[in-house]
């Protein structure tokens, strides 16, 4: 088996996503109540129709995400009369999405999910004041290079790169001096462009320990079971299927390196050539692509491209 599943994180959130699916599939509407029903809030409402600010929200869009992704999934495999074990050797997902994985592959049940990733985008949002820090991508440099311009521009503040995305892709995180400065010196570096992006909080890097220390009692709280396919992992860059191990690296996943530029090689040295992004947008697609041309990356997030999929097996 040549494929791995990967899930979608932050940022790919858009108002209308999952309509279709509930549209077209019962099945697709209930995932949906389901993570209603978890959260006690008509999540799905504010899918389909916003408005986006909301839907934006950090402890909005992450449970979200994760609803659509596990939508896609049980669709798939209801229309297409196999689990998702069956066709594929990896799951992966980027930060949140590590947590749609992981409910794809049977980790954690939907609604437990969800209330996780509610507890996750609450507390990631309460670790730092607004305004205290910020993200910025910094594009045309390599990791190295960003991670020494992250290094330098802290100044005994906290500046970290926080995402290896793809070839000249990164992301760095923390105080919001400090990230200012890392614009500057990354522009001096040669970075094509350096900008702030625009995030209520500095994810992936220490400022978050109170939302690492609030997920470590969450996920203390709930059942898990292995995963059905080993999970690529976004602080190793590499597979786990142990349960108590994907503990441990969900909490240290919350102040890590999102490792993913390095998780989709490591996919290919282990003989997967087709990455099949599930749920909303297409970004983790289009990085695979600037990751390694010798890589298909292509994405299900509506019934037409579940028809494509299941016609193309």
């Amino acid at each position: 088996m040549t494929r791995a599943f990967v899930f979608p994180g932050q940022g790919s959130q858009a108002v209308g996503m999952g309509k279709e699916l509930a549209d077209a599939f019962p099945l697709a509407r209930e995932v949906f109540q389901e993570v209603d029903d978890a959260l006690s809030q008509k999540l799905s409402t504010l899918m389909f129709e916003g408005p986006e600010g909301d839907l934006t929200l950090t402890e909005n869009a992450q449970p979200a995400l994760m609803a659509v992704s596990l939508a896609v999934t049980r669709v798939l495999e209801k229309e297409g009369g196999f689990t998702l074990t069956d066709k594929c050797a990896l799951v992966a997902g980027h930060s949140l999405g590590e947590y749609s994985a992981l409910a794809a592959a049977g980790t954690f049940s939907i609604s437990d999910t969800a209330r996780l990733l509610k507890i996750r985008g609450q507390a990631m949002q309460a670790a730092v004041p607004v305004g205290v820090g910020a993200m910025a991508a910094l594009l045309g440099l390599d990791f190295s290079d960003a991670a020494a311009v992250a290094e330098l521009a802290a100044q005994g503040d906290v500046c970290t790169a926080a995402n290896d995305n793809a070839n000249g892709q990164v992301v760095v995180s923390g105080h919001k001096a400090a990230v200012e400065r890392a614009i500057e010196l990354a522009k001096e570096k040669g970075a094509k462009r350096a900008v702030l992006l625009p995030v209520s909080a500095p994810f992936h890097c220490a400022l978050m320990q109170p939302a690492a220390d609030r997920m470590a009692e969450a996920l203390g709280d709930v059942t898990m079971n292995a995963p059905k396919v080993p999970l690529v992992a976004n602080v190793t860059a590499a597979k786990v299927q142990d349960a108590d191990a994907i503990r441990d690296l969900l909490v240290k996943q919350v102040c890590g390196t999102v490792r993913w530029r390095e998780s989709v090689l490591y996919m290919k040295e282990q003989g997967i050539s087709e990455l099949v992004e599930i749920g909303a947008g297409k970004v983790l697609s289009g990085m695979v692509r600037r990751i390694d041309r010798d890589l298909n990356g292509t994405a299900i997030n509506g019934p037409a491209d579940i028809e494509a999929f299941l016609g193309a097996l």
